[in-house]
């Protein structure tokens, strides 16, 4: 493991889910995890409303943009806002599935192009300070052979980039949806070891399929940079509240679940004194305490009610009225 990477846990960057207010959410329950934003396409933030893709509030740091694109130019343009705006890291996109965004060249299929990826990457990094990472998967469709990866890698890292964040499963661009695409192709940990074997001055990050401490744990131990979760840190979320003093050596934010709940209607509440609906909001918050008694009881009553013109913070108070707190055990994955 190089322990010059300050990011050893991170939640992965999600398409309508890792909004700025899902960010804010997870800064609750965690200070050090790197966080994502939704991927944004050098288009929309060159021809569109850049104020409303890349605004963010100051707690979301440490703070990666996650950019779609593949040319250079743009993608150097892309990352010196970024840098304008503050954020920590830029992320190129070579992992998505979508066929909404192959046609533009953008995403997997970016992985048969090596030396457009690694372009782009150079592009970014003598545009800018920041750290300029990547995110890619093991294959794509008939372009799953560890040498093609070993291959890919080591053409892209010629732009000097030396963060790679892998996601263990191919991309197959035809016949599934981006859904099938993080379930059907099998995960497979051993050529992401095999990278950092191979590249072991390079930061290998590995993603896909982790649920738990243990297993990311194991990971690190075995040499591996850093862990990136998606689904689960998103859908349970109380697996955060343990990052720090799991990866790095630092207090919990918050000690019990009384203490988390009065943080999360403090939240919820300055959402609303901003002119905010409540729903952008709490959508994000409805795995909250999955596990524990009155779960289901707690998102039954959030989910029938905070899409209603003039939900209000009542509405979160009678879901927590639901929820049998565990102050009697430590605030975690139940």
């Amino acid at each position: 493991m190089n322990l010059s990477y300050p990011h050893r846990f991170s939640v992965a960057p999600m398409m309508d889910w890792t909004t700025s207010e899902c960010r804010q959410f997870h800064r609750l329950l965690t200070r050090r995890a790197l966080l994502y934003t939704e991927m944004v396409t050098t288009g929309a933030l060159i021809h569109g409303q850049r104020d409303r893709f890349l605004a963010y509030t100051e707690s979301e740091h440490p703070l990666a943009l996650q950019l779609g694109g593949s040319d250079a130019q743009d993608l150097a343009t892309c990352a010196k806002m970024a840098e304008q705006w503050g954020y920590d890291e830029v992320n190129l996109n070579a992992g998505c599935p979508s066929d909404r965004v192959q046609n533009g060249m953008i995403g997997a299929i970016l992985m048969a192009h090596g030396a457009l990826v690694r372009d782009g990457l150079k592009a970014m990094r003598d545009a800018v300070s920041l750290p300029i990472t990547l995110k890619h998967r093991i294959g794509i469709d008939d372009f799953d052979s560890y040498e093609f990866l070993r291959d890919f890698v080591g053409i892209t890292a010629e732009s000097g980039c030396d963060t790679f964040i892998v996601h263990a499963r191919k991309a197959i661009l035809s016949g599934l949806s981006p859904k099938e695409n993080r379930e059907i192709p099998p995960l497979d940990y051993d050529r992401v070891r095999q990278l950092k074997a191979d590249f072991p001055a390079l930061n290998i990050i590995i993603n896909g399929g982790l649920k738990d401490h243990a297993a990311c744990l194991s990971l690190l131990d075995e040499g591996l940079d850093g862990v990136m979760l998606g689904r689960e840190a998103y859908q349970n979320p109380l697996i955060l509240q343990s990052v720090d003093p799991t990866y790095y050596d630092q207090a919990t934010v918050l000690q019990t679940q009384s203490e988390l709940v009065s943080a999360y209607v403090q939240w919820v509440d300055h959402h609303l004194q901003q002119g905010k609906p409540l729903k952008y909001a709490l959508r994000h918050t409805l795995g909250l305490f999955q596990g524990q008694p009155g779960a289901r009881r707690f998102r039954r009553v959030l989910s029938e009610g905070m899409h209603k013109p003039g939900a209000s913070l009542e509405l979160l108070e009678r879901a927590l009225s639901e929820v049998e707190l565990l102050d009697a055990e430590p605030l975690e994955h139940a």
